[in-house]
């Protein structure tokens, strides 16, 4: 049974609906859940906001925390996975903003994606992954598996 599969069936079980706020993954999460025939009980939505306007006024992100702390950081994915709880029906969150490549910075590079992870009740949970530089779809690959295992492991625990 595929990790999207197990994360369905569980949701369902736990009458949890689910949201995803994806940038560097361009909806990857969501098509992924999607692709699960049943998906449609607990897949509520899904924000694709690929520039910082569109984290702002789709999920609520402060202006000020991406001044801050650009839009690849724990504190920027924080605010996406909490916003996208706040403007969706679902009790559960994932948000992935990172640097698929080519490029980066020193500061910022290539392969570096924040996670966050907003559950109704709970405290949100942020990380950072450093997946380096195999390529832009390989990153986008990792960072879809790696949102994947977080929303199984958060049904799971």
């Amino acid at each position: 049974m595929s990790i999207a599969s197990q994360i369905i069936d569980i949701a369902k079980q736990r009458r949890l609906m689910i949201a995803a706020a994806e940038s560097c993954t361009g909806g990857m999460v969501a098509v992924a859940l999607t692709d699960v025939a049943g998906s449609s009980a607990v897949v509520e939505r899904g924000f694709v906001t690929y520039s910082d306007a569109a984290k702002v006024e789709m999920l609520g992100v402060a202006p000020a925390t991406l001044a801050a702390h650009g839009a690849v950081s724990e504190e920027v994915a924080r605010e996406m996975a909490q916003g996208a709880l706040n403007h969706s029906g679902a009790q559960l969150a994932i948000s992935i903003t990172g640097i698929a490549g080519p490029g980066g910075s020193e500061h910022k590079p290539e392969g570096r994606v924040c996670f966050g992870l907003a559950m109704a009740g709970h405290a949100t949970h942020t990380e950072t992954q450093e997946f380096g530089a195999p390529g832009r779809a390989e990153v986008r690959r990792l960072s879809r598996d790696h949102a994947l295992r977080l929303l199984r492991d958060a049904l799971t625990s």
